[in-house]
């Protein structure tokens, strides 16, 4: 039977989550899922030890078709897919917390009643808080802090108790984390009962609801002014508070809420476990897109010059193949009627020419046409006087003289040619073209009537 996973990324734990058999929409159930919790330890990355588990429960489980993990902004979630492509997990979807929130809490049905909310994510790590849009989940504005974290509120525990003298101070690093791990437990269980006694290497951690509240008052009315900042930017009518993670099981935390909000402030069942039941939710399995079709040569526009993709060689006439490829641009051979006027115009213009030609015989001008074309034809060779070559002195072999203060000579100044221009050339006879026939060239004609000599002016 197939099925869907969902990954969250905590600061110190890793979810997965798979929806029960026949937990679907039409029938759902919010506690319908097997959620599993994967501690990791400080020596290994979050991101790595997410790669790990993801790569681990796929190879246990058999028939998951879809995955979705969840990232909490853009540099999570570029490092989280570098450890994916590591591992070389690729099927897989990347989803915001907030979304996988969303999706929940609209299963669920919470949020039917609301336009827009903001979510209270109090984790391990860092409170983040997010005006949602309900029904588009677009979310208006987002901030995140590290000055209040669940971290944060056990290192409160653990000096609270080593300030009572019942705990030692643990010597090494070592230690100290296995303190603060024993306080978390303690602060767990302020949830179910007033007061909790742990016992630890270092002794007996004791802790009652009043001396917890009174221990993280400040870091709560804080994490409050900094829900109320979040909504004041937005600039929305937010109509209630959802408190989800780790930390939304502390009661004082929803009390102060709805003091400084006025406003519904709502704790859903398993708070912590909202974003990966969330993501399970949001698994879809992947589909291949399918090729794009090749366009044809008639989808081509005019004036496009692709060529088609199939070689033309392998069409049954290489020359249409071609032609009709690029378009119609090959130059075709010319019809008939085409031809028959080429020729007609070619022979009006012969004619024109040899009416020219006769008459410029019969009148005499023959010889001086074919002597000016002659004429014509030489070559000037007139040019400017190229003077005789200057003497070359030898190199000296002799070490050029040291540099003194004397004043030393100009050096004589260089020839230059004189400035005589030669004639500037006959400029061609002109010429007729005619397409298929060789250039005609068009004789001068003289002056109708001859020049009269001229008459020198009178003493």
């Amino acid at each position: 039977m197939s099925s869907v996973l969902g990954v969250s990324v905590g600061a110190g734990a890793v979810r997965v989550a798979i929806p029960h058999p026949g937990n679907s929409a039409e029938r759902f159930a919010p506690t319908g899922f097997d959620v599993q919790t994967v501690p990791v330890g400080e020596q290994q990355s979050m991101d790595d030890a997410a790669a790990e588990t993801v790569g681990a429960v796929h190879g246990s489980t058999a028939g998951i078709t879809a995955t979705a993990i969840t990232y909490r902004n853009e540099p999570h979630a570029h490092t989280l897919r570098g450890a994916l492509a590591r591992r070389q997990l690729v099927d897989y979807e990347a989803i915001p917390e907030v979304a996988a929130a969303r999706e929940f809490l609209l299963r669920t049905g919470e949020l039917h009643n609301y336009r827009t909310v903001a979510l209270y994510d109090l984790g391990s790590s860092g409170l983040t808080v997010s005006v949602v849009d309900v029904e588009s989940g677009q979310v208006s504005h987002s901030e995140r802090t590290s000055d209040i974290s669940g971290d944060y509120l056990d290192s409160l525990i653990r000096e609270q108790q080593i300030a009572s003298g019942r705990i030692e101070h643990p010597a090494n690093a070592q230690g100290l984390a296995a303190l603060d791990n024993v306080c978390r437990q303690a602060k767990e269980k302020l949830s179910q009962t007033g007061a909790v006694a742990v016992p630890s290497e270092h002794g007996l951690v004791l802790l009652s609801q009043e001396n917890f509240e009174a221990l993280i008052m400040l870091a709560v009315e804080s994490s409050a002014r900094m829900t109320r900042d979040v909504i004041t930017r937005s600039e929305q009518a937010v109509q209630a508070v959802f408190v989800i993670g780790g930390c939304a099981r502390i009661p004082l935390i929803a009390r102060i809420l709805e003091r400084w909000m006025g406003m519904p402030v709502q704790v859903p069942a398993d708070p912590d476990t909202v974003i990966v039941r969330g993501a399970a939710l949001l698994a879809r399995p992947s589909r291949m897109a399918n090729a794009a079709p090749s366009p044809s040569p008639t989808d081509l526009k005019a004036g496009d010059d692709t060529v088609q993709l199939a070689p033309v060689w392998l069409s049954k006439n290489p020359r249409r193949g071609i032609a009709k490829s690029l378009g119609d641009k090959v130059r075709r051979p010319a019809s008939p009627e085409g031809r028959r006027r080429q020729l007609s115009g070619a022979g009006i213009a012969v004619g024109a020419l040899a009416v020219v030609a006769a008459l410029g015989i019969g009148l005499g001008w023959g010889q001086s046409v074919v002597g000016g074309s002659s004429q014509s034809n030489t070559s000037v060779s007139t040019s400017a006087p190229v003077p005789a070559d200057r003497p070359v002195s030898a190199p000296s072999s002799a070490k050029p003289p040291e540099p003194t203060n004397a004043a030393v000579a100009p050096p004589p100044p260089a020839w230059q040619p004189p400035d005589t221009e030669a004639p500037a050339p006959t400029p061609p006879p002109p010429m007729i073209v005619v397409p298929g026939l060789p250039p005609l060239v068009v004789p001068t004609l003289p002056p109708l009537l001859p020049g009269f000599p001229a008459q020198a002016a009178p003493e």
